[in-house]
């Protein structure tokens, strides 16, 4: 792997992790100001996020946008990648936080990375690196530092939540894996549109995400339009790419700095300050990313 291809693919799964930050907060503010459910912003932002995608796609691969719905194979992989993908992680990660808190949920949600690299030792029948196993250590000690403050007593765990925050995992690991063997034919813009579009769609028929809040101001659609743009269009569909470049252990590592990018906005924006424990996880994240960066490959 040259470097030159490492360096493109952090920077993309960084700008994704950066993106979805941005969603974070945005969402935070929503959350805060005008009491909407997250089940129907979750909705809402997946169709669409998939529908700007696939306009963005249109002017340049015209009908061939569409032509993914007539090869078989590619039809199944798709809807593989939109339910048990993007569809399972989003919905799985807010019933986490229904039945958790939101501490809990992320601390849950960023097992991912050690069932990614998990998966793919199993599957390239390859003992993990020592290097890996630091990364992931420090990804996930990272990850606990900044969503707890470093306080257990944040952590509440109850059975549906315990299974709802590892189902979320499972859906960061599927969605990454499971768009693989399209993205390569299709297009990462095509592929994540439509992955968009035909999980939103599901859950905006679950959720009857039809029924518009009615406290909504020009203040909460911006809002709602940068989570659309930034942390969901953009967010996974560069994400999505840097898996090309960097594989999907790495990728899944970097994007580990969400959360940090998260709390400083939240810091800035909101005008709180760091704990030691954030500060340190903090610290853990970008050693994350400065191994997966810098790993040597064998």
């Amino acid at each position: 792997m040259e470097q030159k291809q490492i360096f493109k693919g952090a920077a993309l799964a960084c700008l994704g992790a950066f993106g979805w930050g941005i969603s974070g907060i945005c969402s935070q503010y929503l959350f805060m100001h005008y009491n909407l459910a997250a089940d129907w912003l979750t909705a809402v932002r997946m169709v669409l996020s998939g529908i700007v995608l696939l306009a963005t796609a249109l002017p340049k691969e015209h009908t061939r946008v569409f032509k993914i719905w007539k090869v078989r194979r590619d039809v199944l992989w798709l809807l593989a990648f939109a339910l048990t993908g993007l569809l399972l992680c989003q919905y799985s990660f807010l019933a986490a936080i229904k039945y958790t808190n939101s501490a809990t949920a992320t601390v849950l949600q960023s097992l991912n990375v050690v069932l990614m690299a998990a998966v793919m030792a199993v599957w390239n029948r390859k003992r993990m690196e020592n290097v890996q196993i630091a990364a992931v250590v420090l990804a996930l000690s990272g990850t606990y530092l900044i969503a707890t403050k470093g306080s257990l007593t944040s952590i509440r765990l109850s059975a549906a939540g315990l299974i709802f925050g590892i189902l979320s995992a499972v859906g960061v690991v599927t969605y990454t894996l499971l768009s693989r063997p399209i993205i390569g034919t299709w297009g990462n813009v095509t592929v994540t549109g439509w992955g968009m579009l035909v999980g939103g769609t599901v859950l905006f028929a679950l959720t009857k995400a039809w029924n518009l809040p009615q406290n909504l101001d020009g203040m909460a659609w911006l809002m709602i339009a940068v989570i659309v743009l930034v942390g969901t269009a953009i967010g996974f569909s560069v994400f999505l790419e840097s898996v090309r470049y960097i594989g999907p252990v790495k990728a899944t590592l970097i994007g580990c700095l969400e959360p940090v990018t998260a709390t400083v906005l939240s810091a800035a924006l909101f005008q709180t300050r760091f704990s030691w424990a954030e500060l340190l996880g903090f610290g853990f994240v970008l050693l994350t990313v400065f191994l997966s960066v810098f790993q040597k490959k064998h």
